[in-house]
Protein backbone atom coordinates (compact mmCIF):
# COMPACT_ATOMS: atom_id res chain seq x y z
CA UNK A 1 0.00 0.00 0.00
CA UNK A 2 2.69 2.52 1.06
CA UNK A 3 4.83 1.86 -2.32
CA UNK A 4 1.57 2.52 -4.41
CA UNK A 5 1.21 5.41 -2.62
CA UNK A 6 4.95 7.04 -3.36
CA UNK A 7 4.14 5.63 -6.88
CA UNK A 8 0.85 7.96 -7.38
CA UNK A 9 3.08 11.17 -5.85
CA UNK A 10 5.89 10.72 -8.06
CA UNK A 11 3.86 10.20 -11.26
CA UNK A 12 2.93 14.15 -11.15
CA UNK A 13 6.72 14.83 -10.66
CA UNK A 14 7.52 12.56 -13.40
CA UNK A 15 5.35 14.00 -16.15
CA UNK A 16 6.42 17.29 -14.85
CA UNK A 17 10.33 16.95 -15.74
CA UNK A 18 9.56 15.34 -18.91
CA UNK A 19 7.88 18.02 -20.27
CA UNK A 20 9.99 20.21 -18.94
CA UNK A 21 12.88 17.91 -21.19
CA UNK A 22 10.40 18.98 -24.42
CA UNK A 23 10.69 22.60 -24.17
CA UNK A 24 13.36 24.33 -26.19
CA UNK A 25 13.77 27.88 -26.78
CA UNK A 26 14.77 28.29 -30.68
CA UNK A 27 16.70 31.80 -32.07
CA UNK A 28 15.45 32.36 -35.64
CA UNK A 29 17.36 34.67 -37.35
CA UNK A 30 14.79 36.52 -39.77
CA UNK A 31 16.43 38.21 -43.17
CA UNK A 32 16.34 41.82 -43.37
CA UNK A 33 12.84 42.45 -45.03
CA UNK A 34 13.12 45.13 -47.91
CA UNK A 35 10.05 47.54 -48.55
CA UNK A 36 8.10 47.40 -51.94
CA UNK A 37 5.60 49.56 -53.35
CA UNK A 38 2.38 48.51 -53.49
CA UNK A 39 -0.08 50.04 -55.56
CA UNK A 40 -3.91 49.92 -56.55
CA UNK A 41 -4.83 51.60 -59.26
CA UNK A 42 -9.08 51.60 -61.07
CA UNK A 43 -9.63 53.09 -63.93
CA UNK A 44 -13.35 54.63 -64.57
CA UNK A 45 -14.51 55.74 -67.96
CA UNK A 46 -15.77 59.43 -67.22
CA UNK A 47 -14.10 59.79 -63.94
CA UNK A 48 -10.55 61.00 -63.12
CA UNK A 49 -7.88 58.77 -62.91
CA UNK A 50 -7.02 57.87 -59.50
CA UNK A 51 -4.24 55.71 -57.63
CA UNK A 52 -2.88 54.99 -53.76
CA UNK A 53 0.80 54.50 -53.51
CA UNK A 54 1.75 52.76 -50.04
CA UNK A 55 5.23 51.01 -49.13
CA UNK A 56 4.41 47.54 -47.64
CA UNK A 57 5.77 46.71 -44.27
CA UNK A 58 7.22 43.86 -42.17
CA UNK A 59 5.66 40.66 -40.43
CA UNK A 60 6.47 42.37 -37.10
CA UNK A 61 6.46 46.48 -37.89
CA UNK A 62 3.09 48.53 -37.41
CA UNK A 63 0.41 47.30 -39.32
CA UNK A 64 -0.38 50.35 -40.77
CA UNK A 65 1.77 51.02 -44.72
CA UNK A 66 3.50 54.68 -44.78
CA UNK A 67 2.36 56.52 -47.59
CA UNK A 68 5.12 57.15 -50.12
CA UNK A 69 5.28 61.35 -50.71
CA UNK A 70 7.29 61.43 -53.31
CA UNK A 71 6.45 58.55 -55.54
CA UNK A 72 5.31 59.66 -58.80
CA UNK A 73 2.26 58.17 -61.02
CA UNK A 74 2.33 57.76 -64.97
CA UNK A 75 -0.26 56.62 -67.12
CA UNK A 76 0.23 56.16 -70.71
CA UNK A 77 -3.10 56.05 -73.04
CA UNK A 78 -3.54 54.30 -76.21
CA UNK A 79 -2.76 57.35 -78.20
CA UNK A 80 0.41 57.71 -76.29
CA UNK A 81 -0.61 60.41 -73.93
CA UNK A 82 0.93 59.86 -70.82
CA UNK A 83 -1.02 61.66 -67.95
CA UNK A 84 1.18 62.30 -64.45
CA UNK A 85 -1.22 61.78 -61.49
CA UNK A 86 -0.24 64.71 -58.89
CA UNK A 87 0.47 63.88 -55.05
CA UNK A 88 -3.18 64.82 -52.98
CA UNK A 89 -4.13 62.11 -50.55
CA UNK A 90 -7.92 61.93 -50.21
CA UNK A 91 -10.96 60.09 -48.55
CA UNK A 92 -13.96 60.11 -51.12
CA UNK A 93 -16.58 59.74 -48.63
CA UNK A 94 -19.27 58.01 -51.17
CA UNK A 95 -17.17 54.80 -51.27
CA UNK A 96 -14.78 55.43 -48.00
CA UNK A 97 -11.70 54.79 -50.92
CA UNK A 98 -8.79 56.53 -50.06
CA UNK A 99 -6.58 57.59 -52.75
CA UNK A 100 -3.04 59.30 -52.57
CA UNK A 101 -2.67 60.27 -56.11
CA UNK A 102 -5.45 62.00 -58.79
CA UNK A 103 -5.39 63.46 -62.22
CA UNK A 104 -6.98 66.23 -63.57
CA UNK A 105 -8.05 64.55 -66.68
CA UNK A 106 -10.68 62.06 -66.68
CA UNK A 107 -10.44 58.47 -68.35
CA UNK A 108 -12.06 57.99 -71.54
CA UNK A 109 -10.65 54.74 -72.86
CA UNK A 110 -12.93 52.32 -74.96
CA UNK A 111 -13.36 48.26 -74.74
CA UNK A 112 -10.43 46.64 -75.95
CA UNK A 113 -8.33 50.02 -75.71
CA UNK A 114 -4.97 49.13 -73.51
CA UNK A 115 -3.43 52.13 -70.84
CA UNK A 116 -0.05 51.16 -69.05
CA UNK A 117 0.81 52.53 -66.08
CA UNK A 118 4.45 53.42 -64.30
CA UNK A 119 5.09 54.23 -60.91
CA UNK A 120 8.58 55.13 -59.80
CA UNK A 121 9.88 57.23 -56.38
CA UNK A 122 13.03 58.74 -55.37
CA UNK A 123 14.91 55.48 -53.86
CA UNK A 124 14.55 53.90 -57.59
CA UNK A 125 12.03 51.56 -57.32
CA UNK A 126 9.86 51.19 -60.37
CA UNK A 127 6.48 49.51 -60.51
CA UNK A 128 4.22 48.96 -64.20
CA UNK A 129 1.73 47.40 -65.09
CA UNK A 130 -1.41 46.94 -67.90
CA UNK A 131 -5.17 46.75 -67.98
CA UNK A 132 -7.36 46.12 -71.50
CA UNK A 133 -10.75 47.85 -70.66
CA UNK A 134 -13.82 45.61 -70.48
CA UNK A 135 -17.09 46.41 -71.76
CA UNK A 136 -20.17 46.39 -69.27
CA UNK A 137 -22.47 43.68 -68.46
CA UNK A 138 -25.99 44.68 -68.45
CA UNK A 139 -27.95 43.13 -65.14
CA UNK A 140 -31.40 42.10 -66.42
CA UNK A 141 -33.21 41.41 -63.52
CA UNK A 142 -32.88 41.92 -59.58
CA UNK A 143 -35.78 40.27 -57.91
CA UNK A 144 -36.35 38.68 -54.30
CA UNK A 145 -38.59 36.26 -52.76
CA UNK A 146 -40.31 35.79 -49.29
CA UNK A 147 -40.68 32.94 -47.27
CA UNK A 148 -43.22 32.02 -44.23
CA UNK A 149 -40.93 34.07 -41.78
CA UNK A 150 -40.95 37.60 -43.86
CA UNK A 151 -37.60 36.83 -44.73
CA UNK A 152 -36.47 37.28 -48.14
CA UNK A 153 -33.79 36.13 -50.75
CA UNK A 154 -32.35 38.47 -53.44
CA UNK A 155 -31.77 36.94 -57.31
CA UNK A 156 -29.51 38.48 -59.99
CA UNK A 157 -29.66 37.71 -63.38
CA UNK A 158 -27.63 38.19 -66.55
CA UNK A 159 -26.52 37.21 -69.71
CA UNK A 160 -22.71 35.66 -69.77
CA UNK A 161 -21.10 36.40 -73.58
CA UNK A 162 -20.75 33.27 -75.05
CA UNK A 163 -16.92 31.71 -76.69
CA UNK A 164 -14.84 33.85 -74.70
CA UNK A 165 -13.59 33.50 -70.82
CA UNK A 166 -15.56 36.02 -68.55
CA UNK A 167 -14.53 36.63 -64.53
CA UNK A 168 -16.94 38.95 -62.44
CA UNK A 169 -17.17 40.66 -59.51
CA UNK A 170 -20.74 40.69 -57.52
CA UNK A 171 -21.27 43.11 -54.33
CA UNK A 172 -24.37 44.15 -52.46
CA UNK A 173 -24.41 47.16 -50.25
CA UNK A 174 -27.10 47.99 -47.49
CA UNK A 175 -28.34 51.81 -47.89
CA UNK A 176 -25.09 52.87 -48.62
CA UNK A 177 -21.52 52.25 -51.01
CA UNK A 178 -19.05 53.74 -48.09
CA UNK A 179 -19.94 51.20 -45.40
CA UNK A 180 -18.54 47.75 -45.55
CA UNK A 181 -20.17 45.50 -48.58
CA UNK A 182 -23.41 42.77 -47.30
CA UNK A 183 -21.63 40.27 -49.77
CA UNK A 184 -18.27 40.09 -52.08
CA UNK A 185 -17.57 37.68 -54.22
CA UNK A 186 -15.80 36.62 -57.63
CA UNK A 187 -16.97 34.04 -60.50
CA UNK A 188 -15.92 33.03 -63.53
CA UNK A 189 -17.85 31.83 -66.59
CA UNK A 190 -16.24 28.05 -66.96
CA UNK A 191 -19.64 26.21 -66.17
CA UNK A 192 -21.63 28.96 -67.57
CA UNK A 193 -20.70 30.12 -70.93
CA UNK A 194 -23.03 32.01 -72.86
CA UNK A 195 -25.78 31.13 -70.28
CA UNK A 196 -28.42 33.45 -68.41
CA UNK A 197 -26.89 33.52 -65.15
CA UNK A 198 -28.53 33.86 -61.59
CA UNK A 199 -26.83 34.84 -58.67
CA UNK A 200 -28.64 34.06 -55.20
CA UNK A 201 -28.24 34.96 -51.81
CA UNK A 202 -30.12 33.21 -48.53
CA UNK A 203 -33.20 34.62 -46.95
CA UNK A 204 -31.63 37.48 -44.93
CA UNK A 205 -33.44 40.45 -45.62
CA UNK A 206 -36.15 42.20 -44.93
CA UNK A 207 -39.32 44.22 -46.15
CA UNK A 208 -37.82 48.21 -46.73
CA UNK A 209 -34.28 47.14 -46.73
CA UNK A 210 -32.39 49.50 -49.36
CA UNK A 211 -30.12 47.20 -51.48
CA UNK A 212 -27.22 48.63 -54.34
CA UNK A 213 -26.51 45.40 -56.28
CA UNK A 214 -23.17 46.18 -58.43
CA UNK A 215 -21.96 43.34 -60.85
CA UNK A 216 -18.45 44.11 -62.81
CA UNK A 217 -17.15 42.20 -65.56
CA UNK A 218 -13.95 41.90 -64.57
CA UNK A 219 -9.94 41.34 -66.29
CA UNK A 220 -8.85 37.45 -65.18
CA UNK A 221 -5.51 39.23 -63.98
CA UNK A 222 -8.51 40.78 -61.10
CA UNK A 223 -9.88 38.13 -60.27
CA UNK A 224 -6.73 36.29 -59.57
CA UNK A 225 -5.82 39.15 -57.22
CA UNK A 226 -8.99 39.43 -55.71
CA UNK A 227 -9.47 35.44 -55.22
CA UNK A 228 -5.79 35.74 -53.56
CA UNK A 229 -6.24 38.41 -51.10
CA UNK A 230 -9.50 36.37 -49.99
CA UNK A 231 -6.90 33.59 -49.15
CA UNK A 232 -4.67 35.12 -47.51
CA UNK A 233 -7.66 36.60 -45.08
CA UNK A 234 -8.69 33.18 -44.49
CA UNK A 235 -5.26 31.62 -43.99
CA UNK A 236 -4.59 34.65 -41.67
CA UNK A 237 -4.09 33.10 -38.16
CA UNK A 238 -5.68 29.94 -38.77
CA UNK A 239 -2.70 27.23 -38.26
CA UNK A 240 -4.79 24.67 -40.34
CA UNK A 241 -4.61 26.76 -43.76
CA UNK A 242 -2.13 26.65 -46.42
CA UNK A 243 -0.49 30.33 -46.54
CA UNK A 244 -1.76 32.28 -49.64
CA UNK A 245 0.86 35.21 -51.35
CA UNK A 246 -0.95 37.54 -53.11
CA UNK A 247 -1.25 37.22 -57.03
CA UNK A 248 -0.17 40.77 -58.07
CA UNK A 249 -0.80 42.21 -61.73
CA UNK A 250 2.08 44.17 -60.85
CA UNK A 251 5.76 43.78 -62.37
CA UNK A 252 8.53 45.48 -59.34
CA UNK A 253 5.81 45.82 -57.00
CA UNK A 254 2.53 44.38 -55.18
CA UNK A 255 -1.41 45.70 -56.16
CA UNK A 256 -3.45 45.81 -58.73
CA UNK A 257 -3.67 47.63 -62.04
CA UNK A 258 -6.69 47.43 -63.78
CA UNK A 259 -10.65 48.40 -64.89
CA UNK A 260 -13.66 48.99 -63.64
CA UNK A 261 -17.02 48.12 -65.77
CA UNK A 262 -19.93 47.61 -63.73
CA UNK A 263 -23.82 48.01 -64.04
CA UNK A 264 -25.53 48.60 -60.95
CA UNK A 265 -29.25 48.83 -59.76
CA UNK A 266 -30.49 50.35 -56.05
CA UNK A 267 -33.94 48.43 -55.45
CA UNK A 268 -36.12 48.26 -52.45
CA UNK A 269 -37.56 44.75 -50.91
CA UNK A 270 -41.23 45.23 -51.18
CA UNK A 271 -44.00 42.58 -50.41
Amino acid sequence: MMRNCVLYLLLPLLALLSSCDLEKDIDVSLPAYAPQLVVECYLEPGKQMRATVLESSGYFEEPNPPVVPDAIVYITSPSGKRVQLKYKPVMVKSTGRFYTHTSSEVMTGKPGDIYQMEVVDGRGRKVTGFTKIHSKVNIEEVEWRFNDKDEALLITTFQDAPHTPNYYRYMTHIDSLSGGSDRDFVTSDDLTDGKRVSLGSSYKYAEGDTLIVTLYHIEKQYYDFLASVSDAKNANGNPFAQPSQIKSSLEGGIGIFTNLAFDRKTVVIRK
